[in-house]
């Protein structure tokens, strides 16, 4: 769980690759009355009556003056046309003899859950098996659904568990679905609606966490609990397996279904960088030993162990971002003898990892641009590495076939590698790991014309000397003489790598018309591994704006741009880094839109899931951690009489992660200040704050005309 996955942030961009994101949680309380300090406490009420009022009076206001920006409503057709394109690559997962996809476009706006063969997603025009129409669903229900995904048992059974959520909440109701007859189970398991989460053991069995009721629930409204739950009796009747802190963000099971290698890990997450995880055998608890930040995972007869901090062990020191692989047998007896898989440089981070039946595939990032490296065993036992020529320097995404629950797999040893850069549309290849050979299967087509366009890496040096790397995006034409309309995009978070995407709307509403697109990998994200994160954290979270402003004022002495003609992006954890820099450095920037974002950083920890992210924060309740925090909190920093550059607040009603009142507090402090604001709130959405395409297109349009507003006049090149 993250503020904001990255392919949340991607989609906040429209990337239509899929960058938001952070963790998840709890229904919101009543809104506190307001006081001196904060008199704008009631805009907490999420559904409030008041609240919506005056939610539904800005929406209105901010519309009337957007969509009559020149072409406002061109950009909206051709970004949903983007959006609806049936050219798009499906993304597909893997179980038994069926590749699933999940897929809107104009005629499916809710979407369709689908399948086919890989023999048949090879092809131009796959055959695809429908299995089931959420558009239909929801019209029959009476209901505003939206996908929250599936869990599929596997092996020779048709069940699965599917998630729906209402206007795309994280809360989310859980029903057992039957794909041979493609109906509910009646009187299957079935979860009202909840932050739950859900794991099969076997067709009898799941393991469930969700609110079971008072004290059930962690501080951040995450399952505190997990029990196992048995066909045909009420959830009542479960039997409790684990029980977190209260003080935990969540409890969680997981069950690896490898024949002859079958275990049920359970656990608890502290905060959102650890956790303390056990074997559940014979309804006994084996706690695992390991760092309680490093991620360990098995993998048949191996234990993987992925660090964020260094590791002294058995005389001598593992590197903090280092993959380790042992023999998960000996290690659970208390061995820790490793072979490593990836130990980092300062300039390469592990990425990602997948396993084949018989390998380890690597995604290593060198100075943010993948390359993938396979990991097998020789015949004397070693393992020995290699590299795989893939496409480059773009981002690199691997992902197994293998299903273990199939006996002598066909795809083992295949896997799906996707390629895709700022200015290549995306490319997917199917690859064999017993011969590295890639075979492309597909491929996006342009959405914009890219002739003439660069791409462009340079680094910028932060307040402290520290190197900043960060991409330019040149369109056609662009002079470096301080005139260019830019848009510089950042996150800065959670461990969230900001790599090169493919923006086709991003590419027709702004590259086009002769926009620069910058990314900003600053620190707090995962671009240079676990330190890079850490090193803007807590205490130092500043050094993520210290970053981020280094960067805008290179692109102004590089005369790539100037102040006036400087626009700003981020949401989620980006959403704060604009408020921040927004009250620090008003005079580098023009135009900010703050999407979905914490601000006000004295309260965040008391709203929906924000105590979950006091691992990334600290806590605004210990003097000692506000002292710091308060310095760059927006919402208490932003001042009468100080000339802000405008800002475009973007949130969602449903949105039950990020609270939608830090966008609707800091709009009405910064209003009542005199400020010039305009503010918009989908109704639906969730935390990526649309529900559907023509949400999402809309939303992209009245942010592009507001940058054009303010950045402009749209050059015409």
């Amino acid at each position: 769980m993250t503020l904001l996955t990255r392919r949340q942030a991607l989609a906040l961009l429209g990337a239509t690759s899929a960058p938001l994101t952070m963790a998840q949680t709890s229904d919101a309380a009543a809104a506190p009355s307001p006081d001196a300090e904060d008199p704008f406490l009631w805009l907490e009420d999420v559904e409030g009556e008041r609240a919506l009022n005056w939610v539904r009076e800005h929406n209105a206001a901010s519309r009337k003056l957007l969509e009559a920006e020149p072409g406002f409503a061109q950009t909206r057709q051709s970004l949903q046309a983007i959006l609806d394109s049936k050219e798009r690559i499906p993304a597909v997962a893997r179980r038994g003899d069926w590749l699933y996809n999940f897929w809107r476009d104009e005629k499916n706006t809710r979407g369709l859950w689908r399948r086919t063969t890989l023999e048949s997603f090879q092809q131009a025009a796959p055959a695809w098996d429908v299995v089931l129409d959420l558009d239909a669903l929801a019209r029959d229900e009476k209901e505003n659904w939206v996908w929250g995904g599936a869990q599929l048992l596997g092996g020779r059974s048709t069940r699965c568990l599917i998630s729906l959520s209402r206007g795309g909440a994280d809360a989310k109701v859980v029903r057992e679905f039957d794909l041979a007859t493609r109906r509910f189970v009646t009187d299957g398991f079935s979860l009202p609606e909840a932050k739950s989460e859900v794991e099969w053991l076997d067709e009898n069995h799941v393991f469930v966490g969700t609110d079971f009721g008072p004290g059930s629930l962690t501080d951040s409204g995450y399952p505190r609990v997990v029990k196992l739950w048995k066909r045909g009796t009420p959830l009542s009747a479960a039997t409790q397996v684990y029980e977190g802190q209260k003080t935990d963000v969540s409890a969680f099971a997981s069950v690896d279904p490898t024949p002859g290698f079958q275990r049920v890990v359970v656990g608890r997450s502290p905060d959102f960088y650890t956790n303390d995880i056990a074997l559940w055998q014979d309804g006994k608890l084996l706690p695992i030993d390991k760092p309680l930040d490093a991620q360990l995972s098995f993998w048949k007869q191996h234990v993987l162990i992925k660090l964020r901090s260094d590791w002294a062990v058995a005389g001598r020191t593992w590197p903090s971002g280092a993959l380790l692989l042992g023999d998960a047998a000996a290690y659970l007896k208390g061995e820790r003898q490793f072979t490593a898989l990836f130990t980092p440089t300062a300039t390469r981070s592990l990425d990602a990892y997948t396993t084949t039946d018989q390998q380890i595939l690597l995604s290593v990032m060198d100075n943010v641009a993948n390359r993938v490296i396979a990991w097998r065993q020789n015949a004397q036992g070693q393992w020995v590495e290699r590299a795989i020529d893939t496409p480059f320097p773009g981002t690199l995404q691997v992902q197994a076939l293998h299903d273990p629950q199939v006996a002598q797999d066909a795809l083992a040893e295949q896997y799906l590698l996707s390629y895709v850069d700022f200015l290549t549309p995306d490319s997917l290849y199917l690859g064999d790991a017993t011969t590295d050979r890639l075979v492309k299967i597909k491929s996006r087509p342009a959405f914009f014309d890219a002739t003439g366009m660069k791409v462009e890496q340079h680094f910028a040096t932060s307040k402290d000397g520290t190197r900043v790397p960060y991409f330019v995006v040149w369109p056609r034409g662009a002079k470096t003489d301080g005139r260019n309309p830019t848009l510089l995009y950042g996150y800065g978070g959670f461990e969230v790598s900001m790599q090169p995407w493919y923006s086709a709307s991003w590419g027709q509403a702004w590259l086009a018309h002769g926009g620069v697109a910058v990314v900003a990998n600053i620190r707090g994200g995962g671009e240079y591994g676990p330190a890079w994160h850490q090193a803007a954290v807590k205490a130092n979270k500043q050094h993520s704006y210290d970053d981020f402003i280094a960067v805008a004022e290179d692109l102004v002495a590089r005369k790539i741009t100037a102040p006036k003609h400087l626009g700003i992006m981020g949401g989620s954890n980006g959403g704060l880094l604009m408020g921040a820099v927004l009250v620090q450095r008003p005079d580098l920037f023009n135009a900010v839109v703050c999407q979905v974002p914490l601000l006000d950083m004295k309260r965040f920890n008391k709203l929906l899931a924000g105590a979950s992210w006091m691992a990334e924060y600290g806590n605004p309740d210990v003097p000692a951690e506000w002292a710091y925090i308060s310095r760059y909190s927006p919402y208490q920093n932003v001042k009468v009489g100080v000339k802000y550059p405008k800002v475009f607040f973007v949130t969602s009603t449903r949105d039950d992660r990020v609270h939608p009142g830090h966008a609707r507090k800091m709009a009405a402090r910064m209003m009542a200040q005199g400020h010039d604001v305009l503010y918009y709130e989908n109704i639906e959405g969730g935390h990526g704050s649309a529900a559907n395409n023509a949400q999402l297109a809309d939303r992209q349009a009245l942010e592009f005309a507001f940058l054009w507003e303010q950045l402009g006049p749209m050059p015409q090149r």
